[in-house]
């Protein structure tokens, strides 16, 4: 199996193992974060290791794409047209480390893989693990752009902070993005095709027996290429209200996104996908009468011109996207509400969508209330939802200008 790679205008073809050219480059380098991409590491032919070329039988080497400079950028190809929300094994991955009260100093862009980790771990062991979620879209021009990267950043330093663990800084954080994504940006998908999922990690790697911070820490970042997290894409989709099973609980850790939040949900969303819905509707747990979140989303409720969504007080995830659709919402002459939501305020609401980083806006088509079913619209997207995730994709994609500065553009 060949690779191929173009130098100088020439194609050149070689093996896609490296252990059979071993003239070939070191592809893992140790850089220091505060610098720009520059490694040289694009300057390395695009590898793409054997086991991945395996396990993915639609990936083929490499592809181009034109752009409005008659150039072309380099693509893998795959069926850019029937990308669902799964994994998708790229080329780099990310990984920094440091130990407990130090600071994290230094990063690799290595070979995707399998990372080790002794089973005494903190994460394996007590759950201390945090993960962020963003995107990188392709323009039309072949650019790349990243979307607010620095909330991701910030929401992880609360979160770590919560968790007893040390995180990189701001700007370690957003260059790690960027450098991850260059080092993969043959995966961005073709302009309207898709997205570049960006998983951060911030791992306690350190082995630990008794219950307490792990003395090490790991922050990784891998990439891969994603469609529509629900298989409806944009169409409505069908909820079930939870009324025994809980999220989040107050003064507990469903305000950061610590890796335990999402394991907690699946019991009550498995059942839910058995039944024929999409997700999972969660109440507080105190009074069982007020909305909370979906699974991995915050939801809101459309009332005339009012747009509520619950408060974040410690036991919902701020969302970006939430935080984004909220500013977008309002600037276009919306009255938006963030305060207590009762179930009843849902089931009598013009309108209900979701917001997220994977499924960005997603309306709701029904929601189902102990045996209650409560359609909205008429089987379509409602007008708001359309009108807001219109305004907030443009912005992404880079299809209008970015007044608010939201986006950064990597070349």
């Amino acid at each position: 199996m060949e690779s191929a790679a173009v130098v100088a205008g020439i194609k050149l073809s070689f093996p896609i193992c490296p252990s059979l050219h071993p003239s070939l480059p070191n592809l893992s380098r140790t850089f220091n974060p505060s610098l720009s991409f520059p490694l040289k590491l694009q300057n390395q032919f695009p590898l793409t290791s054997h086991n991945v070329l395996q396990s993915a039988s639609t990936l083929r080497p490499s592809a181009t794409l034109s752009n409005n400079s008659s150039e072309t950028i380099e693509v893998a190809e795959i069926d850019w047209d029937n990308l669902g929300f799964g994994l998708q094994n790229t080329d780099y991955m990310y990984i920094m480390k440091c130990t407990q009260g130090g600071t994290f100093s230094k990063g690799e862009i290595k070979r995707f893989g399998n990372i080790e980790l002794n089973p005494a771990a903190g994460v394996l062991n007590y759950g201390q693990g945090l993960f962020e979620g963003l995107k990188a879209h392709r323009k039309q021009d072949g650019s790349i752009l990243l979307f607010r990267p620095e909330e991701n950043a910030e929401r992880m330093k609360t979160g770590a902070e919560r968790m007893c663990m040390p995180s990189p800084t701001t700007e370690q954080f957003v260059q790690a993005v960027k450098d991850t994504v260059l080092a993969n940006k043959r995966w961005v998908p073709p302009p309207g095709k898709g997205s570049l999922y960006i998983r951060p990690l911030l791992l306690g790697s350190g082995a630990v027996l008794g219950l307490a911070p792990a003395p090490e820490y790991t922050f990784l970042i891998y990439v891969s290429p994603v469609g529509n997290y629900f298989k409806e894409g944009l169409a409505p989709i069908n909820l079930i209200v939870e009324n025994n099973l809980h999220r989040a609980t107050p003064g507990g850790t469903g305000g950061v996104k610590t890796i335990g939040n999402y394991a907690a949900v699946l019991k009550a969303q498995s059942a839910a996908k058995a039944n024929g819905y999409s997700d999972v509707l969660y109440l507080d747990c105190v009074h069982k009468r007020y909305l909370e979140e979906v699974s991995s989303c915050n939801i809101f409720v459309v009332k005339g011109n009012t747009i509520s969504s619950p408060a974040i007080k410690g036991t919902i995830l701020p969302g970006i996207t939430r935080k984004s659709i909220i500013d977008v919402a309002r600037s276009q002459g919306f009255q938006v509400e963030e305060r207590l939501v009762s179930i009843d305020e849902l089931l009598d609401a013009d309108e209900v969508f979701c917001t997220g980083t994977a499924v960005v806006l997603s309306p709701v088509g029904s929601v189902t209330h102990l045996g209650q079913r409560v359609s909205y619209g008429e089987g379509g997207t409602g007008a708001v939802s359309q009108q807001l995730y219109t305004a907030l994709t443009r912005l992404q994609m880079g299809l209008i200008e970015d007044e608010r500065n939201w986006t950064v553009e990597l070349k």
